[in-house]
C-alpha cells in the first residue's frame, strides 16, 4: 500500500503501523502525530436560493421571517411562474396559489427587497414582487418580506413580461472537511493512501532574522512545547529571555508564525490558527508550509516535532574542516581566522543568525585549539541560576560559550568573570553551601551588591564562595573540569571557552 508521510510517498507493506510508516523520519518520542484519512464532502443547505430566468440567474438571500418561511413552503409552486409584469417600479413572478391571509398593511420596502403580494387581495392569485426602487404600498400581503436579491441584480433590467420562464432552487455549499486522527501511538494501523506528518515545517522568513533565530534556536532541540493551546494560536514560551528589535510585520494569517519583540514575553512564538490583524509588537517570522492539523490541535502540555526551512546554519563545536563542509552546502563560503588549522575547534561565528549568513553568503569562523576550551558540567537544581548562567555564556543557544575575565590573579583563591546586571534581578538565594569545593562554579545572589558576578573557585573554603561572597550570598551553579592553574594567570577581559560536551 502507498501512503504519504511528510509529503513524500513511501510502500508499506499490509498491516504496516504508524512506527514503520514513520521509519526515518524527523521525530521526538512522545510528540502528536496527525494521520489525514480522507476527505469528506458536507454539504449545506444555505439561506440563498437561485431564481432562474431565461435571461440569467438571481440569487435570492432570505430574511429571518415568517415570510422567508412560507417561500420555502411554496417554492415548488413557484418553479415555472412567468413574468407577470415589469416596470420602473418591481418585476412580479406568478402567479401560483397560497395559504397567505390578506392583509391591507403597507409594506415599505427598499430596493430590490423580495415580497408576497395578492392579486385583488386573493391568495389563490400570489406573485413573487421584486423593488427595482424604495417606495411604500400595500400590495394585498402585508408587509411580505422574503429577502433580497444580492446577485444578479442587473438581470431585472432585461425582464419582460410574459414568456421569460422562471423557477427557483435552494443554494447549497459544499465544504471540504478533513478527516484527520492526531495519536501519539505508534501502533496505529496504517491503509492505502492515508497521509502522515510527525510534525510541522515552518518556511522562516528572511526579512525578520533576529526573529527567525529565535525559531531556530527554540526549535534547535527538535520540539516545540505547548504552552497554549487557544482557538486563535499554538504558543511556545521556551525562551522568553531574549532581545529581539521590531522586525517585518503583517497581518497574521492561518499558518503565520510570529515572535514577540516588544511588552511583556518577548521571545513568545505564536503559530496562527485563525487570520488576525498586524501587531507592532509581533514579528513575522515565518509560515507553517505542513502539518498545520497538528497546531489546530495542539493542546498545553503537548510537543510538537518541527523543522524548519533553512535550517539552522551554526558551526560553532565543530572543527575548521568540519564547518567549512558543513557551510558549503548551504553555499556559504568560510572564512577562517584565530586557529585556523583544519583540526582547530570553532567557538565562534560572524554572523551568527542563520538568515544573515545566508543573505552574506560568508562568515568568519574563529577557531582555538582543543585544549582552550574547558569542560563545565551544571548541576544547579535553582532553574533561574541555571537560565542566567546559560545567557551569560551563550550556552544557551550553542554549544560552546564565553566568559569574559574581570579579576585573576596568580595565587588569588578564585577567579571572576563579568555577568549581566540587568539579567541577575531575580537571582533568589539557594540553600547555603556548607563548604565549597575549588573547581567549583558560582553567581552571587541578588542579595549582594554585586549580584550576577560568575566565579570559579581554585581553593576550598567553607566560608567563602567562588565570587568571594559568603555563603548566603552566593548560588552554586556547576563544576569546571578544566586544569585550575591556568585560570590563575589569565588577563582581564580575556576570553575563555566553556563546554558541557566532551570534545
Amino acid at each position: 500500500m502507498k501512503v504519504t508521510v511528510n509529503g513524500r510517498t513511501k510502500e508499506l507493506k499490509e498491516g504496516a503501523t504508524l512506527k514503520q510508516a514513520i521509519a526515518g523520519e524527523r521525530y521526538v518520542e512522545g510528540s502528536s502525530v496527525s494521520i489525514h484519512l480522507s476527505t469528506d464532502k458536507v454539504t449545506e443547505v444555505t439561506n440563498d436560493f437561485s431564481i432562474v430566468t431565461t435571461v440569467g440567474e438571481m440569487v435570492l438571500h432570505l430574511y429571518d421571517t415568517p415570510e422567508a418561511k412560507l417561500f420555502r413552503r411554496f417554492v415548488d409552486d413557484i418553479r415555472g411562474s412567468n413574468v407577470r409584469w415589469a416596470n420602473k417600479e418591481l418585476t412580479a413572478f406568478g402567479s401560483f396559489p397560497t395559504d397567505i391571509a390578506p392583509s391591507k398593511d403597507v409594506g415599505h420596502y427598499r430596493r430590490y427587497e423580495v415580497f408576497f403580494s395578492l392579486g385583488g387581495n386573493d391568495n389563490e392569485t400570489t406573485y413573487i414582487m421584486v423593488a427595482k426602487s424604495a417606495f411604500q404600498k400595500s400590495y394585498g400581503a402585508g408587509s411580505g418580506k422574503i429577502g433580497k436579491i444580492t446577485v444578479g441584480r442587473h438581470l431585472l433590467g432585461g425582464s419582460k413580461e410574459g414568456g421569460t420562464g422562471a423557477g427557483s432552487h435552494p443554494v447549497v455549499s459544499e465544504t471540504s472537511q478533513d478527516n484527520v486522527v492526531i495519536t501519539k501511538d505508534l501502533d496505529y494501523p496504517m491503509a492505502d493512501g492515508y497521509s502522515v506528518s510527525t510534525g510541522i515545517l515552518v518556511k522562516l522568513d528572511v526579512d525578520s532574522p533576529r526573529s527567525a533565530e529565535q525559531i531556530l534556536v527554540v526549535a534547535s532541540k527538535g520540539y516545540f512545547k505547548v504552552s497554549e493551546g487557544t482557538g486563535t494560536f499554538m504558543g511556545c514560551r521556551d525562551d522568553m529571555d531574549v532581545d529581539i528589535s521590531a522586525e517585518s510585520c503583517a497581518v497574521r494569517d492561518v499558518g503565520a508564525v510570529t515572535v514577540r519583540s516588544s511588552g511583556v514575553g518577548k521571545g513568545h512564538i505564536m503559530v496562527y490558527k485563525e487570520r488576525r490583524q498586524l501587531s507592532p509588537a509581533l514579528n513575522s517570522a515565518g509560515t507553517v508550509v505542513r502539518g498545520m492539523a497538528l497546531v489546530s490541535r495542539a493542546q498545553e502540555g503537548d510537543i510538537v516535532t518541527v523543522e524548519t526551512d533553512p535550517p539552522r546554519i551554526l558551526s560553532v563545536g565543530m572543527t575548521q574542516a568540519e564547518g567549512q563542509k558543513f557551510l558549503e552546502k548551504y553555499g556559504v563560503r568560510q572564512i577562517r581566522s584565530g586557529d585556523t588549522s583544519d583540526s582547530a575547534i570553532i567557538v565562534d561565528q560572524g554572523p551568527e543568525a542563520t538568515m544573515d549568513a545566508l543573505r552574506k553568503g560568508e562568515v568568519e569562523t574563529i577557531g582555538v585549539s582543543k585544549d582552550q576550551i574547558y569542560r563545565i558540567t551544571i548541576k544547579a537544581e535553582d532553574e533561574r541560576t541555571v537560565h542566567y548562567f546559560k545567557k551569560v555564556t551563550g550556552l544557551s543557544h550553542k554549544p560552546i560559550g564565553q566568559l569574559k575575565v574581570q579579576f585573576s590573579f596568580p595565587g588569588s583563591p578564585m577567579v571572576t568573570f563579568f555577568g549581566d546586571e540587568a539579567r541577575s534581578q531575580d537571582l533568589y538565594p539557594q540553600e547555603p553551601f556548607k563548604k565549597c569545593k575549588k573547581g567549583e562554579i558560582g553567581v552571587t545572589n541578588q542579595s549582594r551588591h554585586h549580584h550576577g558576578l560568575i566565579g570559579i573557585r581554585l581553593q576550598d573554603s567553607k566560608q567563602y564562595g567562588p565570587t568571594g561572597e559568603e555563603a548566603y550570598g552566593t548560588n552554586i551553579v556547576g563544576t569546571f573540569h578544566g586544569n585550575l592553574a591556568d585560570m590563575e594567570i589569565l588577563d582581564d577581559e580575556q576570553i575563555i571557552y566553556v563546554t558541557e560536551a566532551k570534545l
